[in-house]
């Protein structure tokens, strides 16, 4: 009877390791999800927010744009109701000579056209704002889930600009971009080179540290190099056409914080690529119309 009851003991013991084990696999193995469900939820929210920012952004240009018009057409109601005013006023007239009525008439086709025209650039900027928005999308879409503080894709003022961190793209004082850079830049060739129309222009930013090296004599040579280091890799790595393309150097004299703390000088060492406005078509807005 001895031996049957420790053997019972036993299998009891047993059993309850077993589970104790498959418990604490399952504990940890719940622990690593919701670690990750929760960095994907604070992803989320903070694109969210970003997303949530720009729009916010547009729809206060937008409201400014909008009451300009606003008060052109007003300036346009006053005047056509002017004009009309004094049309009937001359038909009461005896006399009206044929230039008076002639430059009466060109004035009223004036405010016509004027009306066109406005309604034309707002159409057009509505639009901009709207493709503006569109390429910031796709261009967050393709680099995925990097820091703010390595990229950072934003519209300011109707432009398009990509800010790409000097830790994430060079070492220190050199100007060869690193290989896991070059993946980063091919994600965003992509989304460019699906805008054949796009213009776009790469700047070199540094800090204010002094800084020379060899041939480079300081951060204007630096960041000239580092801009036509980024050119070159779009251009021959990913197929952009150079004719779309500008480098500039802007070297320290942007800063976009203050160079007085480290931190600040990391945040002004970037690369910055701007969606150039396209300012052939704004101008043919302004061209007058042929008949």
């Amino acid at each position: 009877m001895k031996p049957i009851f420790f053997l019972m003991i036993a299998a009891l013991t047993l059993f309850s390791c077993v589970s104790s084990k498959k418990y604490k696999e399952a504990q940890t193995r719940y622990d690593e999800l919701n670690v990750k469900m929760t960095g994907d939820l604070n992803n989320c929210n903070t694109e969210k927010a970003n997303v949530t920012r720009e729009r916010d952004e547009l729809k206060t240009q937008n409201e400014s744009l909008n009451s300009r018009v606003a008060d052109l057409n007003k300036q346009i109601d006053y005047l056509k109701e002017s004009n009309t005013t004094v049309l009937k006023q001359l038909q009461d007239l005896s006399v009206v000579s044929s230039s008076q009525a002639e430059n009466i008439k060109k004035s009223l086709d004036n405010i016509g056209e004027k009306d066109i025209y406005i309604k034309d650039l707002q159409a057009s900027m509505a639009r901009k704002d709207s493709l503006n928005m569109a390429l910031v999308m796709n261009l967050k879409g393709a680099v995925g889930n990097l820091e703010d503080k390595d990229i950072n894709i934003k519209v300011d003022k109707g432009v398009v600009y990509i800010d790409i961190s000097d830790k994430l793209l060079f070492t220190i004082g050199k100007y060869e971009v690193t290989k896991d850079a070059r993946q980063v830049l091919g994600k965003v060739a992509l989304v460019l080179k699906n805008q054949p129309d796009i213009e776009f222009m790469v700047e070199g930013h540094s800090d204010n540290v002094p800084y020379k090296n060899g041939v480079l004599l300081d951060n204007w040579d630096l960041s000239v190099k580092r801009a036509t280091a980024v050119v070159r890799i779009l251009q021959k790595d990913y197929g952009l056409d150079p004719a779309k393309i500008a480098a500039a150097g802007r070297g320290e004299f942007q800063p976009v914080v203050g160079n007085d703390t480290p931190d600040g000088r990391a945040t002004n060492r970037r690369t910055r690529i701007v969606i150039l406005p396209q300012l052939d078509q704004f101008f043919k807005l302004l061209e007058p119309k042929k008949s």
